[in-house]
């Protein structure tokens, strides 16, 4: 129930280019940062023990029942029983689990880049008995049709710091079209890109909306905990603004069915943030004050018949 990780199976060298924008978007071609995806890899897989550790996510009251979905996304989501549903970019895997252990029927497959997340998620799998429908893949967002199985899923679920780690967003969005069957669906909830640009220490803009170049981070720690000593910290993410996403998505041959926006984030995102009596972080205020949405959610169906013009 927070930022995931994610990557493409290749590592382009420098040089290789990279479209950094949509339409109107800033009309330049950057590059990826060499060893990037590794730099990434290496960062999450050391996460993944003490992530299972923290208080954030706090393993210990999920396996006494603690929900890990937001009730928003469960009202969104509706009833999934005899469905099966790609979770990609799961990381430890307990929205997976959550799914599953409230919808019968449902079965679900996570996919994650890291080998310890998958291998701590189908080991909590197994505690909790629901291996028999919750089953853990090592793998990658661009061969998730290929790994899972094409066409062969009713619902593909991910997000809450997800498509920050994919540096093409019309790469993933193929990827999730290509893992529905004919009239299933995409459900994305997400930190909103508004969040990305405000200043960390006050209420204001610090950052620019329209940047979508490779943004490298070298902190050490994790949201989760971040006094936990670590050694692999470099890493790098990308700023997806609205219009990029709902591009890529159109692009796949989805087609949008409605895209909702929060008020309140699920982590301390920002430091003047206030934390509310159900545990979300909102802008100080309230209704009211200025606001600006900190999450969002999002479904887009694939077309019970294959459109002619989707974007290979």
């Amino acid at each position: 129930m927070a930022p995931a990780a994610g990557l493409w199976a290749d590592d382009p060298a420098a040089g290789s280019p990279e479209h950094t924008s949509v339409g109107s978007y800033t009309p330049t071609v950057s590059t990826l940062p060499p060893g990037w995806a590794e730099a990434n890899r290496r960062m999450w897989d050391e996460r993944a023990a003490v992530h299972v550790r923290s208080g954030y996510y706090d393993v210990a009251a999920f396996k006494a029942g603690r929900p890990a979905v937001e009730p928003f996304e469960v009202d969104e989501l509706g009833p999934l029983g005899g469905l099966r549903l790609a979770h990609l970019q799961c990381h430890l895997g307990l929205d997976t689990m959550d799914l599953v252990r409230m919808h019968p029927g449902l079965e679900a497959v996570g996919l994650d880049f890291s080998a310890p997340a998958i291998e701590h998620a189908a080991a909590l799998a197994a505690e909790l008995e629901l291996d028999g429908r919750a089953r853990f893949v090592h793998g990658t967002v661009e061969g998730a049709a290929s790994v899972l199985g094409a066409g062969s899923f009713d619902v593909v679920y991910t997000g809450k710091g997800a498509l920050c780690w994919l540096p093409d967003l019309r790469r993933w969005a193929n990827e999730c079209a290509g893992l529905l069957r004919p009239g299933g669906w995409l459900y994305v909830c997400e930190f909103h890109p508004v969040a990305d640009c405000l200043d960390r220490s006050e209420p204001r803009v610090s950052c620019d909306y329209f940047d979508t170049g490779a943004i490298a981070l070298d902190d050490p720690g994790s949201y989760a905990d971040r006094d936990a000593p670590t050694e692999h910290n470099l890493r790098y993410e990308w700023h997806h603004p609205l219009p990029q996403l709902f591009d890529a998505i159109l692009g796949a041959g989805l087609e949008l069915r409605f895209f909702h926006e929060w008020d309140h984030t699920l982590f301390n995102q920002l430091a003047w943030l206030e934390r509310g009596d159900d545990g979300r972080y909102r802008w100080p205020g309230g209704p009211g004050g200025g606001r600006l949405p900190l999450m969002y959610s999002l479904k887009a169906q694939k077309p019970e018949a294959e459109p002619s013009g989707a974007r290979p």
